[in-house]
């Protein structure tokens, strides 16, 4: 496997970890006695998620003279 397959690979993983959190930070607001620190963890991590994709597929993005 090439190393853009592998980054390409990462990215879904990580999309699919992010969109799962979408889903646990949705139901947990739902519940009126949900962990206030729960869910601020919870957000933290989904914003690191988007942080590395966005990374990931500048890596994918080649390089354009200026």
């Amino acid at each position: 496997m090439s190393h853009l397959e592998q980054v390409r690979q990462r990215i879904i993983e990580l999309e699919i970890e992010h969109r799962d959190l979408d889903i646990v930070i949705e139901t947990l607001t739902k519940d009126p006695d949900h962990d206030e620190l729960q869910l601020r963890r919870l957000k933290k991590r989904k914003l690191q998620l988007k942080d590395h994709i966005t990374l990931l597929k500048i890596q994918l993005t080649p390089d354009v003279p200026a």
